[in-house]
């Protein structure tokens, strides 16, 4: 099953993010679910990154939630707010296994 989780980090903790960055990356890529990732972007003409988007594909929500728990990230403090939405995909050039 396909889960969005969107991740909006604290106020001024982009060092935070930079700083966890490496673990977050190794950790996304070790649990073996993560179906698309990447940062969310300050708007304006140096765009930072304020949050995380990732689809994962896990059996269930408290599959999802144990990823998003056990991420790096959300174990430095680096969230404000973290959401998790089952997802299913429908347009798009990405079509899942089976679809």
């Amino acid at each position: 099953m396909y889960f969005i989780i969107l991740a909006e980090d604290k106020a001024d903790s982009l060092q935070r993010r930079m700083d966890n960055r490496p673990s977050h990356l190794d950790y996304a890529a070790a649990q073996g679910c993560v179906v698309l990732a990447g940062p969310l972007l300050s708007e304006g003409d140096d765009p930072k990154p304020r949050g995380s988007l990732l689809i994962i594909d896990v059996a269930d929500r408290a599959a999802a939630e144990a990823f998003a728990a056990g991420d790096p990230y959300a174990q430095a403090g680096l969230f404000a707010k973290l959401d998790i939405k089952p997802w299913l995909p429908a347009l798009g050039p990405w079509k899942p296994e089976g679809a």
